[in-house]
């Protein structure tokens, strides 16, 4: 089962989709208020300008060719008062600063915005990650993550900022346009009016469309991420099983989806915008039209400079509708991409902690499993009424085919995961009465594949205790056999370890998880990575680690748990073989099977590496 997204269908959902974004850039104020004053200021100073050339007109240049006219006629000499012109160039020069000053602010607050907000959504998705339980990571592809914090983030965060820009200016415009078109003329206005009722209803037309399309591609690019980071992490997998056509062929096929959907995406797009500038252009040329013949009227219903104001206003109102119209289309691109960012934001994590739950005290380490059942999916059991008592201080081993429920035994222990059925106790008590952090920060964990993190090999060992010394990680190195580190604590060991060797990494997470000094030790085929001379150079500073703590160990090379207090034969769900090493072969049941086939295989290795 894979992570699936939120959709915001509805009509009235996709209004509160808009109210949630709304409220990030608003967290901000003082700079949201500023932002949307200098956009309102910009517009009101462009539907300025139709207003100062209309007093221009009929002010100064109208009256002055009628005089220039009969003081032809009368044989006088024109006189021109240069100081009208230089009043009317200094209106424009005035509007035009405060309007580049407004332009100046307004794009560094858009900025500004864009940035605090693209810095609260990445932070609020990296705390929920870390605050989600395995189960979520169980569902979700890394690339599906991955998307989310890089491209989905920065197509809403300009949604926030320059698109609401965009959408605030024209909406300034439009009102600032029209009450002065229905202040001047009100039939012209009229005829203007009437065009932008149409342009709504394509836009909601058309916009399902897009948003249908837009959805498809944003969630095809996303298998592309994932399927893109999967087959390159495994690259040596696909050429081992000669399966690089195959994953190709499949990896064709996600991006001939991806380049239909968003072929269609912008198609319809595309086609709104001629839409609106046809619209545009039929309500501008009846305007031109009915306000010509209004001035040519000999009753004079409009002056020459009413109709210039009326002709400027007919055509820039169309130009913020055009604006809208184009940032409409991309905005449903934001809205799917909005849409999967708080899919992640809202989702809850499946282990939290009790109200009133309490911190464990100093772990002894006792275990108890109560009649636990657990299913990772419903109607699937992994584990099946298990019933088991670890005294504090034992050192247990898991064996058994993979798949008979190992690792889930120890994913409980560390509640990764929650009993389906059952309880389990530590120290007697029951641990969804504890806190998570309590029980986890006495564990120690190590893993058959260890990660480690870009950074020097002292950050790395001391990651679970920050506040480590250098003594005490030289001691934790010493004791897990790793004395080649020692002198190397400042060596980078590269992202996700790679200057390292598997083996190195290791030993490095042995060093890691015994630095903590946790009261409960579980080792996950733990040895696997490492070679069979390095084990036994380690094995020392094993037993060490395991000397006065609880000690859970999955180990598939046997030898390595023969000193073990316990050993638990894990099958099918079930522990159905329970001793130690000695008692267990004298059964002669599946364990005595297991070690005598594992015994014959060592032999084989060891003879044909003698061979060699």
């Amino acid at each position: 089962m894979t992570q699936q997204d939120r959709q915001f269908t509805e009509r009235a959902n996709v209004w509160a989709f808009l109210r949630r974004l709304l409220r990030y850039a608003t967290a901000h104020r003082r700079w949201f208020i500023a932002f949307l004053c200098t956009i309102i200021c910009v517009g009101i100073c462009d539907a300025i300008y139709p207003l100062i050339w209309k007093l221009y007109l009929d002010n100064y240049i109208v009256p002055q060719v009628q005089q220039h006219i009969a003081q032809h006629q009368a044989g006088d000499t024109p006189i021109i008062n240069p100081m009208w012109l230089l009043s009317y160039g200094a209106m424009f020069l005035l509007n035009g600063t405060i309007q580049a000053i407004c332009v100046y602010f307004f794009v560094k607050y858009a900025g500004f915005i864009q940035e605090r907000v693209m810095y609260d959504l990445r932070r609020q998705m990296f705390v929920k990650l870390q605050s989600l339980s395995f189960s979520f990571f169980d569902k979700s592809a890394q690339g599906w993550l991955l998307s989310r914090l890089t491209s989905d983030t920065e197509r809403v965060t300009e949604l926030i900022s320059w698109g609401l820009l965009e959408c605030t200016w024209g909406l300034t415009m439009i009102t600032a346009c029209m009450s002065a078109m229905f202040f001047y003329n009100w039939k012209l206005a009229l005829i203007v009016a009437t065009t932008i009722p149409i342009l709504v209803l394509l836009s909601f037309k058309i916009s399902t469309v897009i948003l249908l399309f837009s959805r498809q591609a944003r969630k095809i690019n996303s298998e592309i991420t994932a399927t893109y980071t999967e087959h390159v992490s495994g690259v040596e997998t696909n050429k081992i099983t000669a399966q690089e056509k195959r994953v190709s062929t499949e990896f064709s096929y996600l991006t001939n989806t991806l380049r239909s959907a968003s072929f269609r995406s912008s198609f319809y797009t595309a086609l709104y915008m001629p839409l609106v500038i046809f619209v545009g252009a039929v309500g501008g040329g009846i305007v031109l039209y009915v306000g010509g013949q209004m001035t040519l009227d000999a009753q004079g219903a409009l002056t020459v400079g009413t109709l210039a104001a009326f002709f400027n206003y007919a055509t820039q109102v169309f130009w913020p509708i055009l604006d809208i119209a184009k940032f409409y289309g991309s905005t449903q691109h934001s809205l799917s991409a909005g849409e999967r960012i708080f899919s992640l934001l809202d989702e809850q994590p499946s282990i939290v902690d009790r109200p009133n739950a309490s911190d464990f005290d100093t772990i002894k380490g006792a275990i108890t499993f109560e009649k636990v059942s657990f299913a990772y999916t419903r109607n699937k059991a992994v584990l099946h009424d298990i019933n088991l008592h670890i005294t504090a201080g034992t050192s247990v081993a898991l064996v058994g085919a993979t798949g008979g429920g190992k690792s889930t035994i120890t994913n409980l222990v560390c509640r990764f995961y929650e009993p389906t059925e059952g309880i389990i106790k530590i120290d007697g008590e029951d641990y969804l009465n504890k806190t998570v952090h309590s029980l986890r920060n006495q564990l120690g964990v190590v893993l058959q594949t260890p990660h480690l993190f870009a950074g020097t090999v002292r950050n790395n060992i001391r990651y679970g205790r920050i506040d480590a010394t250098d003594a005490e990680i030289v001691a934790a190195l010493n004791l897990v056999g790793a004395t080649q580190f020692v002198q190397r604590l400042d060596d980078e060991v590269g992202e996700a370890g790679g200057y390292l060797s598997m083996g190195e990494r290791q030993l490095l997470s042995f060093a890691r998880a015994i630095l903590k000094q946790p009261r409960i030790l579980i080792m996950d085929e733990a040895t696997s990575a490492i070679d069979t001379l390095t084990e036994a150079t380690i094995q020392k500073g094993i037993a060490a680690m395991l000397e006065g703590r609880t000690s859970l160990i999955i180990a598939h090379r046997l030898s390595t748990i023969e000193h073990c207090d316990r050993i638990l034969v894990v099958k099918n769900g079930a522990i159905i073989e329970d001793g130690n090493h000695q008692t267990l072969l004298a059964k002669h049941g599946y364990y005595y099977d297991l070690y005598s086939k594992y015994a014959q295989q060592e032999f084989v290795e060891h003879y044909h590496s003698n061979e060699t």
